[in-house]
């Protein structure tokens, strides 16, 4: 690659260029207007529960069909969708954001500033997600596949509520750093499908592993309880399966999960900004 973050044989932004394209960038996100921002951060929410339902299809009926480690490779591959929409349709997305950490070390940005931005965008994404999980819901995916995407979804929610805070700390940080991973390479790539290419497989890594992503369970967990609440006999009685099963899976158990999940998110994001922070832009600060 060119020393100076111009064009190379692989038409990408050298390391610097793109440490220096993202401190830039983050100024500009968290320097958005109060409605363009929200109405950005809630599409994102959308668009991480679409990968999510995404996977739920992609696990349904998997179990004693498939290998799970082929299952998770599969989930993980649909699940991809979720980042792709967000970084090439365009929203924000407070997992990504996180690396405005970039920014703030460059003194470009406030503390106040930075958080801010994140709070806004982590709240929006909260609202679409839920909004998406009662869309869902409302057309009855649950049902699809006489029942099997329902119970995927409950068996995925099961397992992130029954977490302890420590795991579901540490997942989240494994999991943001992939993630943020996913939108550096993106912010270098020059074209549509160099970055529909670079986001794949950090994004289908992240969900193989089953590690832990907030603003995914955002949307994950809200739907598969109002599944375990609402989704009636007719759904209990084609799913071969009860709610009791399920019972783990409340608003607490959501909460319980969210904290350190989303604890675990900043750190992950974080490293990965102050990292290439320090070795790329330290020194011109």
């Amino acid at each position: 690659m060119s020393g100076n973050g111009q064009a190379s044989a692989v038409d990408a932004l050298t390391t610097a260029a793109i440490a220096d394209a993202t401190a830039t960038g983050g100024v500009s996100k968290a320097d958005l207007a109060f409605g363009e921002m929200t109405s950005l951060a809630l599409l994102a929410g959308v668009y991480i529960g679409f990968g999510g339902l995404a996977a739920m299809v992609a696990l349904a009926g998997a179990e004693g069909q498939l290998a799970f480690g082929a299952a998770q490779l599969l989930a993980g591959l649909a699940f991809s969708l979720g980042l792709i929409l967000v970084l090439l349709a365009g929203a924000e997305l407070f997992t990504g954001n996180t690396l405005l950490i970039m920014a703030w070390a460059q003194r470009q940005l406030g503390l106040l500033a930075m958080l801010r931005a994140l709070a806004l965008v982590y709240a929006g994404n909260f609202i679409g997600s839920l909004l998406l999980a009662a869309g869902a819901f409302a057309a009855a995916i649950h049902l699809a596949g006489d029942g099997a995407v329902g119970i995927a979804a409950l068996g995925m929610a099961d397992a992130k509520v029954k977490l302890a805070f420590v795991p579901a700390l540490f997942s989240g940080i494994l999991a943001n750093m992939l993630v943020c991973l996913a939108v550096w390479m993106a912010n270098g790539a020059r074209s549509a499908a160099d970055k529909l290419l670079v986001i794949i497989a950090p994004i289908t890594a992240f969900v193989a592993l089953g590690l832990e992503h907030s603003i995914a369970n955002m949307f994950i967990i809200p739907f598969a309880w109002a599944v375990r609440m609402f989704a009636g006999p007719e759904f209990w009685a084609i799913a071969g399966a009860s709610a009791g099963h399920y019972a783990d899976i409340t608003p607490t158990g959501f909460m319980a999960n969210l904290v350190p999940v989303t604890i675990g998110n900043l750190i992950g994001g974080f490293s990965i900004g102050a990292a290439y922070w320090f070795a790329c832009l330290r020194r011109s600060s």
